[in-house]
């Protein structure tokens, strides 16, 4: 017995529809929000010489992570400049930490409310599954719908991508503080922020770093597939190689991604190994 097809498709596409109709006043607010903010980091990165900014950023990552990862910085950075990208390795690096940024201020709060609300942890768990799960390519389509082309759909597509780990792992941390510590909170009489603050979000606090840092290495990899829909960086150089048949290009671009995926990835580690030891 052949059963007819549900119209899933067009479901999908009149709830896009109604969604661009009403809430366009909204849409048009987040886009002007994210697109001032990914334009003022781009500034802070890009207007300063190369030099001076390697200069600052080594000593950050000799402070932050060593002196092996600052010497890494340098070579690295100096490398990206001479080949070329360093214009374009600085809008890459505005969109990943714009995405993170937005992943930490909607991942944080709601992965409290989680470990608060088991009914709250039960509704969102599946929410998260199918975000980690469905194709990435798939969030471009209504990214485009809602906020056009541009850098502004790359950073939504990138924060839908990599919020998830932020959620669980807050999430996580705080129900992993000890009962007897929360319970000992209680019985001297804390109140809820105060128990939060100054008791479960510190014990917390190596989880949620560890979340944070899966965040920025997957917001950093959906640079190339943001680049598709007129994201500008080093991904549109990858991408361009790519539908070029540009081999060389493609592998020094290439380069470049890995070159700060590493900065990012070793720096945040470290932060997360410091955040055990206190």
């Amino acid at each position: 017995m052949n059963l007819p097809k549900l119209p899933l498709d067009r479901w999908v596409e009149r709830a896009e529809d109604w969604l661009g109709y009403s809430f366009a006043p909204l849409f048009d607010a987040i886009r002007t929000v994210i697109g001032e903010l990914v334009s003022a980091l781009e500034f802070v990165l890009r207007e300063p010489a190369p030099w001076i900014l390697i200069v600052l950023l080594a000593a950050l990552a000799w402070l932050v992570a060593g002196w092996r990862i600052g010497v890494f910085a340098l070579i690295g950075l100096l490398l990206i400049d001479n080949l070329g990208y360093w214009d374009h390795a600085m809008q890459t690096l505005a969109l990943v930490l714009t995405a993170a940024l937005l992943s930490i201020v909607l991942g944080v709060p709601l992965g409290i409310l989680c470990a608060r609300s088991a009914g709250l942890r039960s509704a969102i768990t599946p929410v998260l599954d199918f975000m980690q799960t469905m194709p990435a390519f798939v969030y471009l389509l209504p990214a485009i719908s809602f906020f056009s082309l541009g850098v502004v759909p790359g950073v939504i597509a990138s924060v839908i991508f990599a919020i998830p780990p932020t959620i669980r792992l807050t999430n996580l941390g705080i129900r992993q503080v000890p009962e007897e510590l929360v319970e000992a909170a209680d019985a001297f009489g804390s109140t809820p922020g105060q128990k939060l603050y100054k008791l479960q979000l510190p014990l917390a606090l190596p989880t949620i770093m560890a979340g944070i840092n899966q965040t920025i290495m997957l917001s950093l990899s959906m640079v190339v597939i943001a680049s598709m829909i007129g994201a500008q960086g080093v991904g549109a150089d990858v991408y361009r190689a790519v539908t070029q048949t540009r081999t060389g290009v493609g592998f020094e671009a290439g380069i470049a991604i890995v070159i700060l995926a590493i900065l990012l990835d070793r720096v945040t580690q470290r932060l997360v190994r410091s955040a055990k030891s206190t």
